[in-house]
């Protein structure tokens, strides 16, 4: 069985005494999959999204990336995995800084990689049309564009590196339904053609199962429930999951 590109074992967050957010959560994420993690509101995915990005320090448990421990990896070895695990955030606004153009907002993940001007020029456009947007998007500020076009933006920030993993939290929650299809198709579009993994973090199942090969069900800090998609899906054990899957909405009868 091959290594798991990110592997995340006994993970737990504390914010003060008695208020443990994570217990004990461990997950894998094989190249070129599709981990969604589904879970309503106060269940501990944005904890697990930030110690996964490497931006929170878990109180106990690892996260290891290409076999790298990001909380305990010297500098040089993060510096150099980092390029490779990247992160779409919520807020297609609040992610991207107002006062750059988005060509040096997009370059931004290149800086220390050795690259000279024309590299990191080239890369930008190479990321700004895999998203498909126009070359002359780079130098426009994020004020300019929409939404959708905003969080186009910040895929093309994440892919500028050639990551392997994107690790994207509710990546579609703060646009309208129908940019949300275009965005995810979008995100579709570029594991397949370029091999990305993904973990999805979203508290909509319904998003999830459009763009999941595996779910973890997240209640109360712990995973409750793992497995592909189908059959967790299919066939639902714990009731947290028949919870998710009965608040789906159902499509009117005729």
């Amino acid at each position: 069985m091959s290594t798991p590109l990110l592997e995340a074992d006994g993970l737990v967050r504390e914010y003060g005494p008695g208020r443990r957010v994570l217990h004990s959560v461990g997950l894998t994420v094989a190249a070129g999959e599709t981990l969604g993690i589904i879970g309503g509101s106060g269940s501990g995915k944005s904890s697990l999204a930030r110690i996964l990005m490497g931006l929170q320090r878990p109180d106990a448990g690892r996260v290891r990336f290409r076999g790298i421990d990001l909380y305990g990896a010297d500098r040089a070895a993060l510096r150099a995995a980092r390029p490779q695990l990247q992160a779409v955030f919520q807020d297609p606004y609040g992610s991207l800084d107002p006062r750059q153009r988005v060509g040096r907002i997009v370059a931004e993940p290149l800086r220390g990689q050795g690259l000279d001007r024309a590299a990191r020029d080239e890369r930008v456009r190479w990321a700004l049309e895999a998203v498909s947007l126009p070359p002359d998007a780079a130098t426009r500020h994020p004020h300019a564009f929409s939404g959708g076009q905003r969080q186009r933006v910040a895929i093309a920030r994440a892919l500028v590196g050639r990551p392997a993993l994107v690790i994207a939290d509710e990546p579609v929650s703060a646009l309208d339904v129908s940019v949300q299809a275009q965005v995810l198709n979008l995100m579709l579009e570029l594991q397949a053609r370029l091999g990305l993994a993904f973990v999805f973090i979203s508290h909509d199942l319904g998003v999830v199962r459009h763009m999941a090969h595996r779910i973890a069900v997240l209640e109360a800090g712990r995973i409750v429930e793992a497995g592909d998609a189908a059959a967790v899906l299919g066939s639902p054990r714990h009731p947290a999951t028949r919870g998710l899957l009965e608040a789906l909405p159902t499509a009117p009868s005729c």
